[in-house]
């Protein structure tokens, strides 16, 4: 491995380390070492004449721009950060690309609840003016992960840093798009799709996250029938009752239409028989009613000749609409109670009881999900997915971590259509335009010049205000579901034309990440140089999100996959094995480890004996026990270096033995990092070296048994061993038992 380098002075001649103290104080030199490691460019890898030979690449798995690192980001950076030193040493080009995310939604949320302090909402600016409100404090805070990652010791090439929202990667998901959309993969459609009422956006399947509740089931007569649901306030959205083809108890109905009366008016609805109906739950009558519920949406549209079509009574902002009057714009809580109340006071209701079932929530502000018919933009996944679960049966790419290529093997074959679009601000709009001429229809929420929101179709308002200004304070619009558009990256030049409000899910740009980062980087042969990538390695929660996605979607722009092995570590528990969480004061805070142990210690004690897929237990103890491996490797370095005696020659048998011991640890370390297997490398570098150099040859050479000149060697050898692990304490110690001019870290891996 040819190496341009800067002269590396041993630790001690710069003044960071005073000649090897008797304790290891990591504090006194763990930022220094981390300059030097910048300053020499070690990271990156036209460093080294390696261009042309085997590539090792990762895309940072990339932080939220502005947000602090937790105990899982620690993981994922020390577990990559091993990966690349490791293989940079072996004379790979390697490449360890770093970045951050906008982070959609998440990032929004913040900003808003910052918003609230000041007594202030999304609701009053409009959508240009917040995007740079949001777009100025990611800014400000920008640096905050790539700060803390450096402190953990990560080894990227901080020059080729990417955010997701660059004008360069933003056109590539721009092109990605239109490319789609060309294939005829993308199409507009109105759906039932989970949207949260208080973050205003509607988000995918996956995005949703389920908890089981305890809430009415409410019996009452709906004419000649009884009907049991848990959401009343739907009652005038209702198109018909169904019943189960089989129930004989209500076999002379279907067919028929019933006639009730409620408090509010009355109502003639059809009843038809369906298999979802289950006869033993409630009354075995379900009122459908289509617009606010994904299941009686799906009954809907196998009778859609037999049901009159939905109305909509439930808004974006969870209160009623096309209701009766007194029901109008009241939330649905309130709602129900009055609902519930009026059903009660004509004598209607039959039966009150508690009834345990699954509930949506939303992921970040755990409202409830209110379902919800809106025009969206939709990716077909089938075609997709079919490429990948080929290359997933072929081999062509392999899962780390027991079990997950099951799990998103089933995810490939129950995937439904991707829901790209979100009622966001922060992230990248979609590039489609209604010519308001032939749209008029179109509904808009804007601030006007005096800073008042208006709300209207476009046709109308047009006569009081001009486009440019409806334009200007654009807040939202919402299109009708055939309305036509165009796909363009900036305004079409002919007529008049709005562009779309909708963002694109997070998921859609990050998707993109393997290959946007590279097409988009400064130097041009990038993308050719390092794609297909060797490893994405992740979480194992984020597998359906992101990491299928990214294969779907990689191999449709490029044509190849974007990685050949997934490396999915698991979450980080307390000793307990229980999640972390503020709620149970159980969070370990890894700035604060390193401040307390030492940045190598909170990397060894998050790896050792880790296994890929599975989840590993952390505590104190583990931490100080990492920070006393450290010491221990310090002081065997410093005994030797300082304290042995030249001159010690051991027997033949003893020097034989040592120099056969150390050639399998090599072998072995190299072969388990080899095969992802990182977890159990870090534990035999760490009971080689403890139990092994340290209790046995040290001993062995103090008895004159083992060769001095060998155990020296043998330290070196496991300094290039442990440096992936713990780099900091075997970078300080290299530049005292070798001083030569290349430091540790551009070593040459020993097989």
């Amino acid at each position: 491995m040819v190496i341009s380098f800067l002269f590396f002075k041993p630790l001690y001649l710069t003044g960071i380390i005073p000649d090897m103290d008797s304790k290891y104080n990591y504090q006194q030199f763990e930022q220094e070492i981390y300059k030097l490691w910048e300053d020499g460019k070690y990271f990156s890898p036209d460093t080294y004449d390696n261009k042309g030979k085997d590539t090792f690449c990762i895309m940072m798995p990339p932080p939220n721009a502005n947000d602090p690192l937790h105990i899982g980001h620690a993981m994922f950076i020390a577990l990559e950060d091993i990966m690349i030193r490791f293989n940079r040493m072996k004379g790979k080009d390697t490449l360890w690309l770093p970045g951050t995310d906008h982070a959609g939604i998440e990032t929004q949320f913040v900003f808003e609840k910052k918003l609230k302090k000041k007594k202030q909402s999304r609701f009053d600016f409009d959508r240009e003016t917040l995007f740079k409100m949001i777009w100025d404090y990611v800014q400000e805070n920008s640096e905050v992960a790539t700060r803390q990652m450096k402190k953990i010791g990560a080894s990227a090439d901080w020059d080729r840093f990417k955010f997701m929202l660059d004008p360069e990667i933003v056109k590539i998901v721009l092109d990605t798009f239109s490319k789609l959309h060309n294939e005829d993969l993308i199409y507009r459609s109105m759906r039932l799709v989970n949207y949260c009422t208080r973050c205003g956006t509607s988000y995918s399947e996956l995005e949703v996250d389920h908890e089981d509740k305890n809430d009415p089931l409410y019996t009452f007569q709906y004419g000649p029938l009884q009907v049991s649901t848990v959401r009343p306030e739907t009652i005038f959205g209702d198109v018909a009752l169904a019943v189960h083809p089989d129930d004989k108890r209500y076999t002379k109905y279907v067919g028929t239409k019933i006639k009730a009366s409620f408090p509010w008016g009355e109502v003639e609805l059809p009843v038809v028989a369906d298999d979802y109906v289950k006869m033993d739950f409630g009354t075995g009558v379900l009122k459908i009613t289509p617009y606010h519920d994904p299941n009686d949406w799906e009954v809907w549209q196998r009778h859609i000749d037999e049901v009159p079509s939905p109305t909509q009574v439930v808004n974006t902002f969870g209160k009623l609409i096309n209701v009766p009057e007194e029901f109008n714009n009241l939330g649905i809580v309130n709602a129900r109670k009055e609902v519930v109340k009026q059903l009660n006071d004509s004598e209607l209701m039959i039966e009150e009881k508690m009834n345990p079932h699954s509930v949506g929530t939303c992921y970040r502000c755990k409202r409830t999900i209110e379902p919800l018919p809106l025009p969206q933009f939709f990716i077909k996944v089938k075609p997709l997915v079919e490429p990948i679960l080929k290359d997933l049966n072929d081999g062509n790419f392999t899962v780390h971590g027991a079990g997950h290529d099951k799990i998103l093997k089933h995810w490939l074959e129950n995937l439904k259509d991707w829901n790209i679009s979100r009622q966001i601000v922060w992230g990248i709009r979609l590039p489609v335009w209604y010519n308001v001429d032939d749209n008029p229809d179109i509904q808009v929420l804007f601030v006007n010049k005096d800073k008042e929101t208006v709300n209207g179709t476009i046709g109308k308002l047009l006569n009081t205000y001009s486009l440019e200004e409806i334009k200007q304070g654009l807040q939202s619009l919402n299109a009708p579901e055939k309305a036509e558009f165009r796909i363009n990256e900036s305004e079409p030049t002919n007529g008049n034309w709005i562009q779309e409000s909708d963002t694109f899910d997070t998921w859609f740009s990050s998707a993109q990440w393997p290959f946007t980062t590279l097409q988009s980087s400064d130097h041009r042969d990038d993308f050719s140089r390092f794609y297909p990538t060797q490893v994405m390695e992740t979480g194992y929660d984020i597998l359906p999100f992101w990491v299928m996605r990214m294969l779907m979607i990689g191999k449709f722009a490029t044509g190849k996959l974007p990685f050949t092995n997934i490396y999915l570590h698991g979450l980080v528990r307390d000793q307990k094995g229980q999640k972390m969480s503020k709620s149970k004061g159980n969070v370990i805070n890894p700035l604060e480890i390193i401040e307390k142990y030492s940045a190598d210690a909170l990397r060894m004690a998050l790896v050792i004996r880790s296994s890929a897929g599975l989840d590993k237990s952390v505590a104190e103890g583990d931490f100080k026990a990492m920070r006393n491996f450290t010491n221990k490797i310090w002081n065997a370095a410093r005994y030797v270096h300082f304290s042995l005696e030249d001159d010690v020659k051991g027997d033949e048998k003893t020097n034989k033995e040592f120099i056969e011991k150390l050639s399998q640890v090599e072998k072995d370390v190299t072969k388990q990092l080899t095969d992802f297997k990182l977890g159990l490398a870090a534990e035999t570098t760490y009971n080689e070296f403890w139990h092994w150099y340290c209790d046995i040859c040290i001993e062995n050479t103090k008895q004159g048994k083992l060769s001095s000149t060998l155990l020296k060697e043998g330290l070196t050898k496991f300094l290039l061993l442990l440096h992936p692990f713990v780099p900091y304490v075997t970078e300080a110690i290299w530049s005292e038992v070798n001083k030569e001019s290349k430091p540790l870290i551009a070593q040459s891996w020993p097989l």
